[in-house]
């Protein structure tokens, strides 16, 4: 198949791999470049031809990219060639929307999968152009207006239009795919019609991530790791609380900006304020940003990974720490309601309570046996469920139900 990848703020240049990757842990930079780059390649691998469109954020970036065989990164210019938010970017959505209308005139994609609400607005637009084919629209949110408001509440910087909009790509494309089964809810409640969805979770590299390969330097107490964009709804004050009940394991934070960047850092300050007020600041260290092939070693040198979020649309770290080999202790939220199972590859606990995590904590560091076998376990589950060969399969398999169900409604 022809393939047509539309993320308008989340490149996969920036996952690290490919020429000119930029490396993760900003703000806006996170799972979903992981996401884009891992399921484009993997379906190169297979045999398909894709072209992932991202905005063009810097003057110097050429037109066109070989990102990996079969795939080829384009440029977009919509709006500055600058970094600007995700969320101030909706303005340029219609001159994205027009580039890749031009673009397909001639020689249409045979489906477009979008990645963020955005970029569904721009896939439809081209998608359905007057007197032109029609190409079949694949959508994945990666995250949801409803759930970000509900979490966040006043501090929800989205475009006031979100929600309004994210229902109308949803009725508009032919499929939409959910990463968890609690997405699926979720959008059920917007009004997407239930029929329309499919579940497709998120992969793991298998290569990169496993329990076999170096591991960083312990520091003779009980490593706890949090791999994280540092923003106020990952958790992480609920992580540094939660080690104040534990005086014999230290926290390493890796995230947000590099490491040089970190003391002029908001949310770092702000953590950094919550370790000192808990008595805790000589036991959390930040790493700053990490390189993709930093990531492995660190979590393999962890006694547990702790992923806290108030909410999570999948979360990419528990499969990671699992595929290392590596217990998780993870909120109750999103995604990880279906990757870490309780009691068999970690912990699972409510949200913004720290007394409970610690408790978790403490009984699986208590336990080594127990740690163990939930690694092994962990493992396994990655090995058989997540990989990408077989996320990108099942994603081609949305593929050509979309294209049929458009050639149904042409």
């Amino acid at each position: 198949m022809k393939i047509a990848m539309i993320s308008e703020h989340a490149s996969p240049l920036a996952a690290g791999r490919g020429p000119a990757g930029k490396g993760l842990g900003g703000a806006d930079g996170g799972g979903q470049n992981v996401f884009v780059a891992e399921l484009a390649a993997e379906l190169g691998r297979q045999g398909h031809r894709v072209t992932v469109y991202t905005r063009r954020d810097a003057a110097a970036l050429p037109e066109r990219v070989r990102f990996a065989p079969g795939v080829t990164v384009e440029h977009v210019p919509a709006g500055p060639a600058e970094h600007v938010a995700k969320d101030d970017l909706l303005p340029w959505m219609h001159d994205f929307g027009r580039y890749l209308e031009r673009r397909w005139a001639d020689d249409p994609p045979d489906v477009a999968h979008a990645h963020f609400w955005m970029s569904g607005l721009a896939a439809v637009q081209a998608a359905r152009p007057a007197g032109a084919a029609r190409v079949p629209v694949v959508q994945t949110y990666h995250a949801l207006g409803t759930v970000k408001r509900r979490h966040q509440g006043d501090a929800d910087t989205s475009p006031a239009s979100r929600v309004r909009l994210e229902r109308a790509i949803g009725r508009a494309a032919d499929a939409v795919v959910a990463t968890c089964s609690d997405e699926t809810a979720e959008l059920t409640a917007m009004g997407v019609p239930r029929d329309r969805v499919r579940v497709v979770p998120c992969g793991v590299d298998l290569d990169l991530f496993s329990p076999d390969g170096p591991a960083g330097p312990g520091g003779g107490r009980h490593r706890l790791v949090v791999l994280s964009r540092l923003v106020e709804r990952k958790g992480v004050d609920t992580a540094i609380r939660a080690l104040a009940q534990l005086p014999d394991a230290e926290l390493l934070v890796a995230g947000g900006p590099p490491r040089d960047g970190l003391g002029t850092d908001p949310e770092v300050r702000r953590l950094r304020r919550v370790a000192a007020d808990a008595g805790v600041a000589g036991r959390v260290e930040f790493l700053g940003r990490l390189g993709r092939e930093e990531v492995p070693p660190l979590l393999r040198s962890a006694s547990l990974v702790v992923t806290l979020p108030w909410y999570e649309p999948f979360g990419m770290v528990p499969l990671e720490a699992m595929a290392c080999g590596v217990p998780v202790v993870a909120t109750a939220v999103g995604g990880h309601l279906d990757t870490v199972v309780d009691g068999v590859t970690g912990a699972v606990v409510p949200p913004r309570a720290p007394e409970r995590a610690a408790d978790a904590i403490r009984r699986l560091l208590d336990d080594p046996a127990k740690r163990a076998a939930m690694g092994r376990a962990g493992g396994e589950r990655a090995r058989e469920h997540y990989s990408w060969a077989r996320v990108a399969a099942d994603t081609a398999g949305v593929y050509r139900h979309a294209a049929a169900l458009s050639e149904v409604a042409a």
